[in-house]
């Protein structure tokens, strides 16, 4: 199952409008509000915690009806449970039939609009599929294809988990090239939806001055230290502390004060400590 060629048309002039866009650094994003992928797990959660008799085959029946009637919300929380194999025998064939129907459904549904999130993840899935292929799916190794899902994920959709993924093919000659310019830009947009490891990378580069990048220390460091908030208790937490604290050793006092003031400023906007 592919999507339409033609649904991945506009991708192009998407990207041209977000790269020749606003500076890329700006602090103007806050957090979006509750998602759909939200509605979806607090659908699941409610589920599993109605009891009362209601069995495990009869909530995965619940959802696979819903699913068939065309709830992409029904939809997506299959294919994660499929994928997963969390409480369905896994089988991630049937986890990219699920993903692979919310994107050919929904592919030019509105940007902003309610179930945009749940698209934007299910173009992210479907580009992790092709990007490795999926034999027991039909699926072959396509990762042109992929970067094109993720590309449609991230800028018609403005996924920041699917920007961030941009932001890394820029600095891969094997993907997208290296272009450290618009891996930057890129991190940046997801950076400012309070994508920690977009902000993580983001800081550094702007530390550093990478690539053609002017340095700015203090941008940089107050990137980094958002950044490090916001990854506690993830698996992301290590590697972005070690950018911190290798930036932070090198950098002087004034900047290293300035930037931790900054960070203080908008790390509500982000909800970070």
């Amino acid at each position: 199952m592919r999507i339409s060629r033609g649904a991945l048309a506009l991708v192009s002039v998407s990207v041209v409008a977000l790269l020749c866009g606003a500076p890329a650094f700006a602090q103007d994003n806050l957090l979006a509000p509750p998602t759909a992928a939200d509605a979806a797990q607090a659908m699941a959660s409610a589920m599993d915690g109605a009891g009362g008799g209601i069995s495990s085959t009869e909530q995965v029946a619940a959802l696979q009806d819903a699913a068939a009637a065309g709830d992409p919300m029904a939809q997506w929380q299959l294919g994660l449970m499929y994928e997963a194999g969390e409480g369905v025998t896994q089988d991630k064939a049937k986890a990219f039939g699920y993903f692979a129907e919310i994107a050919d459904q929904h592919a030019d549904s509105a940007p902003r609009g309610t179930e945009a999130d749940i698209v934007a993840h299910s173009f992210v899935k479907m580009g992790d599929y092709y990007k490795d292929g999926l034999p027991e799916a039909g699926i072959a190794k396509d990762e042109s294809y992929s970067l094109k899902l993720l590309l449609h994920a991230a800028s018609y959709f403005g996924d920041a988990d699917a920007q961030y993924r941009v932001g890394e093919a820029y600095l891969d000659a094997n993907a997208l090239g290296d272009n450290p310019v618009q891996s930057a830009r890129w991190f940046s947009l997801a950076a400012r939806k309070g994508h920690a490891p977009a902000q993580a990378k983001l800081g550094d580069m702007l530390f550093n001055g990478e690539g053609g990048l002017k340095s700015n220390p203090v941008e940089g460091l107050m990137w980094l230290t958002l950044a490090s908030r916001l990854s506690i208790g993830t698996t992301d937490a290590d590697w972005i502390n070690d950018l911190l604290n290798a930036d932070m050793s090198i950098a002087n006092p004034d900047d290293r004060k300035q930037a931790v003031s900054v960070a203080d400023q908008v790390a509500s906007q982000f909800g970070a400590p």
